[in-house]
């Protein structure tokens, strides 16, 4: 049996207290880390290369955020590893179905070891 493969969640921070996008991200048989913007590239270095990023950001008008962000999106870029963004829509009916649905192109491959 493989590895799981590891996705890092980015988010501003605001986490929902009754809904996680990591516990969704386990039901699924993902391994996720979770990280503030402003910690991503702290955490990027002390963690094994995420299959994916999955970026939730609120509509927060933060220009500073919005620059963590499009710094994090190039960085990945270059580096093949997609950034998915995510809506703070919140928990909906088959909202896991749909995570797996956005995710899975991405992270096929056996994970690297």
């Amino acid at each position: 049996m493989g590895a799981l493969q590891q996705v890092l969640v980015v988010d501003d921070g605001r986490r929902a207290v009754d809904h996680s996008l990591a516990a969704d991200l386990a039901g699924l048989g993902y391994a996720s880390v979770t990280a503030s913007i402003e910690a991503a590239d702290d955490v990027l270095a002390v963690i094994a290369r995420p299959a994916a990023i999955l970026l939730q950001l609120s509509a927060s008008t933060n220009p500073h955020l919005a620059a963590l962000a499009e710094r994090l999106r190039a960085r990945m870029r270059a580096g093949g590893i997609p950034v998915i963004e995510m809506d703070d829509a919140g928990p909906r009916p088959g909202a896991p179905v749909d995570l797996k649905s956005r995710i899975g192109p991405y992270v096929l491959a056996e994970p690297e070891l």
